[in-house]
């Protein structure tokens, strides 16, 4: 019996060169789109009408290029798609992006090229970019790297390596229900949750993660910890890491790390830090000596779509010993074997497929030279410092932390009202601001308080913009205490 010929399919377009015109489209409504950026408010909420368009059921037969991204254009990009590219973004700690760093995306995902390793071109740029980053942050070239989605894969890789390191024993083959001692880690009570989703996922569980109290500049006080690492020795413990914070994600501070890394010499520790977007101080102006100790850090991790507004997602894991990365990761199954005895990107993460990330950092670093993001991270800090003395300047208004780096925490201030009061009156007026159109900040608690908060990474900024933003906190804040007081 002859079984009937079906006709082969493929998700190649039918016509390349009316895709090339569609193609051609996209880019240049792209660009318009983040060139008029500025003329848009920095966010609008969504409406009914626009939850309705993404509850239409899954489509079973084509829809066609052109009108799904006619679809995009009215439900993805439309009126509504702002925030962190806008001039006016200062909430948490996002990036802006760039238009040549979305090209650079396109070229990347153009070539669909698996990072695995092997002697490739784009292993080779990835390789290339580790090697700058060694020797920006003064790590040597024995040191291993890799990079990966965000700041929390980052910091997840770096306390994986200290944890199999100073283990003792074959933690790999054991598990970590095989120590003889509970393994504890320090770091201060701003450090980012990351750490403690990779305290848990890594089964050290959340008793072994000691968080020390900081200092009126929010930084960790190195004095409790050594106590509390004598402490947890005398018990019968295993103190094995520090994490040092390279720009708290609450009001920008730093620790010192030149203290901690004596500390973690003198007792045998591994240093971590977490320089997610802060270790980027190392490349301005004024800010390099907030990150003086830096360079003696057994591993480290950062981020490059924060304080380098390159696209999402690439983040950073260097490693000072690259035996100990290699050691805590690599597996080379049967199905590997292709490659014999030659180590791959692989055996430094969690990741076998990885994506082209390096490729946006590559054209990024050569398009406008590192001495042209120093610059601007120089720019961000200048701008916070002028965001500062605006608030100062006001008697409406008051600074909740000192001004380390580029974010700055306030609130406003209603005399008479309770703390408590005063709380949800500044949780309002952040929404209230965000509601008029005027820019996205957040909110945190500093010592128990409500502080707003902005947090500068933003290569679009300009002092106006914080000019007119205090100007409308001012506005909105008299607008909300006249109403209560009516009220």
């Amino acid at each position: 019996m002859v079984e009937e010929h079906r006709v082969e399919e493929t998700l190649d377009p039918e016509n390349w060169e009316e895709l090339k015109v569609l193609g051609h489209r996209m880019v240049d409504d792209m660009i318009d789109h983040l060139a008029s950026v500025r003329q848009r408010p920095p966010m609008i909420p969504i409406n009914e009408k626009m939850v309705a368009a993404f509850m239409r059921p899954l489509p079973m037969e084509p829809e066609g290029i052109e009108k799904t991204y006619g679809d995009f254009k009215e439900n993805v990009l439309g009126p509504h798609m702002g925030l962190n590219t806008h001039p006016r973004f200062w909430g948490w700690v996002v990036g802006t992006g760039t238009a040549q760093g979305a090209l650079a995306e396109m070229l990347a995902t153009g070539i669909n090229f698996n990072m695995p390793g092997g002697p490739f071109p784009p292993v080779l740029v990835e390789t290339q970019v580790l090697e700058w980053f060694k020797g920006i942050f003064g790590f040597p070239k024995g040191a291993s790297g890799l990079l990966v989605g965000g700041g929390s894969e980052a910091n997840l890789l770096g306390i994986a390596v200290a944890r199999n390191t100073k283990a003792g024993f074959n933690l790999r083959k054991l598990g970590q229900a095989a120590a003889p001692r509970r393994m504890v880690i320090y770091g201060s009570v701003e450090t980012h949750v990351c750490v403690d989703k990779a305290v848990q996922l890594l089964g050290l569980g959340e008793d072994s993660f000691r968080k020390i109290p900081v200092d009126d500049d929010y930084r960790v006080r190195a004095d409790i910890l050594e106590e509390e690492i004598r402490k947890d020795k005398e018990a019968g413990l295993a103190p094995f890491c520090v994490v040092g914070n390279a720009g708290t994600t609450n009001t920008g501070s730093f620790d010192d790390l030149r203290w901690l890394a004596d500390i973690c010499a003198r007792e045998g520790l591994w240093l971590h830090v977490d320089g997610a977007y802060g270790a980027w101080a190392a490349i301005g102006g004024s800010t390099k000596h907030l990150v003086a100790g830096l360079d003696r850090a057994d591993s480290l991790a950062f981020d490059l779509h924060k304080w380098m507004y390159m696209p999402f997602d690439v983040a950073c894991t260097l490693v000072r010993n690259e035996e100990d990365h290699f050691k805590t990761f690599a597996e080379h199954p049967d199905y590997f074997q292709a490659t014999g005895t030659m180590k791959l990107r692989t055996d430094y993460g969690l990741q076998v497929s990885r994506y082209f990330r390096s490729l946006k950092v590559w054209m990024g670093l050569k398009e406008h030279g590192l001495s042209k993001y120093g610059r601007l991270v120089q720019q961000n800090c200048d701008q916070a410092q002028y965001l500062a003395g605006l608030i100062r300047s006001s008697h409406d208004l008051e600074l909740m932390a000192p001004v380390a780096s580029n974010t700055v925490c306030f609130r406003y201030r209603v005399p008479g009202l309770p703390d408590d009061a005063l709380d949800e009156f500044n949780s309002k007026l952040q929404n209230m601001v965000a509601g008029m159109g005027v820019a996205v900040i957040s909110y945190t608690k500093l010592k128990g308080r409500t502080a707003l908060r902005a947090c500068i990474v933003n290569h679009r900024s300009r002092r106006e913009d914080f000019e007119l933003f205090i100007s409308k906190v001012k506005e909105a804040g008299a607008m909300m205490n006249q109403k209560m007081g009516k009220d």
